[in-house]
């Protein structure tokens, strides 16, 4: 359609990218039941899928068995349903961000082919799997990622349909699919799913001065589309839920990004080092090229795909920048837009200096490997043992041999570029980010004590046996996100409220709102279980509370009336 594509994958051994795109789905997929869930959003998300699952309640959200309206359901829809089909597990919490990020690297593939050839179609998608901010994001159980994904498609989607050589029924066909992943970046998230992109599409109609543009959005028929996807969900839980549009609309969208109400501040520059670092390895090869990708290609009037995707990477970032609440996640959406900028870039360069610059990224890398195992070895004199210190020189070996695996592929491409060999020195360089990123995150599971409670569960299940379900489990002051989903039952908070407020305030009989009262309820009982962080567990002991310590960690303690 949109390219004489007669030289396409016949220049290439399909045999040998069928091989690397098996090999890549087995890397990408290969950690998500390995690592424990940590603290706050997987064990967040994990519970409020797996309370959906047991409830059968999909129109209200609960954590904790209070209501938690903060985000749409559809990811929580995703994991509760594999979680009613084959159990609660580690993979069936993360698979949703996984498999619709898999999925974008594909469409990278696939877009990048029609739009500009098959070499910028691979080195897209390589650019994209390999791509660090997008690969550890995608790896993890947050909302950031099938937001990412439902944006990436109505991004790559408008790129086709408003391309020059689109017919009418194709552009008719492909903003259909715009609108719908639009709906479906609501579901996910919220508004932020049609702000974001109409604001950038907005922009770009302004400095192009591109007003025929809006005749080719097919916004009528586009609006019914997100209507009917998106707008059913928030009539049936604001039918049975009366505090959620408030709630959902103000506090979750207005007072998140114009007050500091969540607690989630930053600098200005908060999330510059955030891009630098998440686009890695590609930085450098972006930075140089941003000149020209801004260039007006083609004749006036025709899209200027590169300038989109700068607009779009410009306005989100300055977006969540000028935000009143920050987490690293929130410019995941950048990221394939880089991808594909860096991709059709990267075939513009002489292949000495891709070779140069790759040589530059190896060598840091290889100083930084050198770095590391000497500062670990000089760390083993200072560690004593169960102290949070020597937790966490645990993770220092996986994080060398996360930059030895990079080291090897920036090599690797180096070697490849030098050989005019571009399309296997992207891959090469990709698929050594991608092992790299794969074994830092399978190394964090050494932090597994300091951020989940799998460890204090389990240890206390394997010593004592199951925890009694009739017994009540209170925590006291505090609120560890994984230990509603490792104990399979919600915990009754004790003088704690954060982001319970909402949910507390409709059902307070849940909650105990003072340690006072707890102490009270706790000497009479004759079962029940308790987790405290240590400080307050020594408070208690010095008060005469009657506790036995099951298990504790270098930071909490879990105790039984007994």
């Amino acid at each position: 359609m949109l390219r004489n594509k007669s030289h396409a994958l016949s220049s290439f051994s399909r045999f040998y990218w069928l091989g690397l795109l098996i090999i890549f789905t087995l890397i990408w997929f290969s950690n998500l039941e390995y690592r424990k869930l940590v603290r706050p959003d997987e064990g967040r998300y994990a519970e409020i899928s797996r309370e959906m699952a047991v409830s059968g309640d999909w129109v209200t959200p609960r954590l904790n068995d209070l209501k938690y309206f903060e985000k749409p359901p559809l990811q929580y829809w995703a994991t509760a349903a594999v979680f009613r089909a084959f159990g609660d597990s580690h993979w069936g919490a993360r698979w949703w961000p996984a498999a619709t990020t898999f999925g974008c690297v594909l469409l990278m593939f696939w877009v990048g082919r029609r739009l500009f050839g098959v070499e910028v179609g691979l080195a897209a998608a390589a650019a994209l799997g390999g791509c660090s901010g997008f690969v550890i994001n995608s790896h993890i159980n947050t909302l950031d990622a099938g937001l990412t994904a439902f944006l990436t498609v109505a991004l790559l989607g408008f790129l086709l349909a408003q391309h020059p050589d689109a017919t009418r029924k194709e552009n008719r066909n492909w903003m259909r699919v715009v609108w719908a992943a639009l709906a479906l970046a609501v579901l996910s998230k919220g508004l932020i799913g049609v702000v974001l992109p109409g604001a950038v599409l907005a922009i770009y109609i302004l400095i192009e001065r591109d007003w025929r543009r809006l005749t080719r959005l097919h916004i009528a028929e586009g609006v019914i589309i997100l209507l009917l996807i998106a707008v059913p969900w928030f009539v049936a839980v604001s039918l049975a839920n009366h505090e959620f549009a408030r709630f959902f609309f103000i506090h979750e969208h207005l007072e998140r990004f114009l007050t500091h109400v969540h607690r989630r501040e930053g600098a200005w520059w908060y999330f510059v080092p955030i891009l630098l670092f998440g686009v890695m390895p590609w930085t450098p090869f972006i930075a140089v090229r941003l000149r020209d990708g801004w260039r007006r290609e083609g004749e006036p009037g025709t899209l200027q795909p590169l300038r989109l995707l700068l607009i779009w990477v410009a306005f989100i970032f300055l977006f969540f920048s000028a935000s009143s609440s920050k987490l690293p996640f929130y410019i995941l959406p950048v990221f394939p837009a880089l991808a594909l900028f860096a991709a059709v870039e990267m075939q513009r360069m002489e292949p000495k200096t891709l070779s140069r610059f790759t040589w530059g990224l190896a060598a840091v890398s290889g100083v930084l490997l050198v770095v590391l195992i000497g500062g670990e070895r000089m760390a083993r004199v200072f560690s004593k043992e169960a102290s949070l210190f020597e937790i966490a020189r645990h993770y220092v070996p996986w994080i060398q041999a996360s930059v030895f695996s990079f080291t090897i592929g920036a090599l690797a491409a180096a070697w490849l570029f030098r050989s005019h060999a571009r399309s296997t020195g992207i891959v090469a360089l990709a698929f050594g980010s991608l092992v790299a990123g794969i074994v830092a995150l399978n190394g964090h599971d050494q932090l597994s004590r300091l951020f989940s409670a799998y460890h204090l569960v389990r240890e206390t299940e394997a010593e004592y046996g199951p925890f009694d379900p009739t017994a009540p489990f209170y925590s006291v002051q505090m609120y560890d996100q994984t230990l509603p989903f490792y104990l399979k039952r919600p915990v009754t908070l004790v003088q704690y409220i954060d982001e319970f407020a909402l949910g507390l305030d409709a059902e307070p009989q849940k909650g105990i709102a003072q340690v006072e009262d707890w102490k009270q309820r706790w000497i009479v009982l004759d079962k029940g279980y308790a987790i405290m962080n240590l400080t307050h567990y020594e408070r208690f002991v010095s008060e005469g509370l009657p506790m036995r310590v099951l298990t504790r960690d270098p930071r909490r303690v879990i105790v039984s009336r007994q």
